[in-house]
């Protein structure tokens, strides 16, 4: 490629697959340092020019610079990426069969359409409360008096019930304390106890506006791993 070529696929590596917010021309120049490959010397000069025009490929932000979207996606498609998407939709679709027809089968189906138009962040968001409306639901039918047992006990102000009565009280119990209180009740075992604290620390960063990257492969992960390990294993 010519250099002005790899300045665009540098500035996509950085913004798409690391974890910059932007592309700056210091992190082009050390892409191409990195690569063995002599830097342009006119990168900040190419990056301003390519703002303009029909064409434009990129736009500036505060910090640097990042990809028009469409610009984007003609890259990504040149990377194959596309077709990576195709086979990870394939394989959220095959969980989505595996659970029984009614709401939560449906929401699943909402929620991996969200990922397949690249909605990453809505797909993980929508994933947590499909997985805590399962474990709410689960509670009631199995282990009520488990738990109300070990809510009784209970000392952290923020949780603001003493006894589970109705569906609504849960949402009285910090999400944090939620999952401590079902391992403590025996409910879940310590493994899937630390998935859940991991993951909800992902739900966390993906619900608020950040410059932390979430790649299909995260979200792919991410339903899998709660799937496979909650919903499925611990059926209604």
């Amino acid at each position: 490629m010519k250099p002005s070529e790899l300045v665009d696929y540098f500035a996509y590596f950085l913004t798409m697959e690391g974890d910059e917010a932007v592309a700056t021309t210091a992190a082009i120049d050390e892409c191409f340092r990195a690569c063995d490959l002599s830097p342009p010397k006119n990168i900040s000069a190419y990056l301003s020019g390519a703002l303009r025009g029909k064409k434009a490929k990129f736009v500036k932000v505060d910090g640097g610079y990042r990809l028009q979207r469409t610009y984007r996606d003609t890259i990504a498609s040149s990377l194959g990426l596309q077709t990576s998407i195709i086979q990870t939709s394939a394989e959220l679709r095959k969980l989505e069969a595996r659970l029984p027809s009614g709401a939560e089968k449906g929401f699943l189906k909402e929620l991996i359409d969200c990922f397949e138009i690249g909605a990453s962040r809505a797909a993980i968001v929508m994933c947590w409360i499909l997985v805590l409306d399962h474990l709410y639901d689960y509670v009631l039918k199995h282990h009520r008096s488990a738990f109300d047992a070990v809510l009784a006990k209970n000392t952290d102000k923020r949780v603001r019930v003493t006894k589970i009565q109705t569906r609504d009280d849960f949402s009285d119990i910090p999400e944090g304390k939620f999952i401590e209180f079902l391992r403590s009740a025996g409910i879940v075992s310590n493994d899937i106890r630390k998935v859940l604290d991991e993951k909800l620390g992902i739900r966390n960063s993906s619900a608020h506006p950040s410059s932390v990257a979430i790649k299909p492969s995260k979200v792919v992960e991410f339903v899998d791993d709660l799937l496979e390990n909650v919903v499925l294993k611990y059926p209604i």
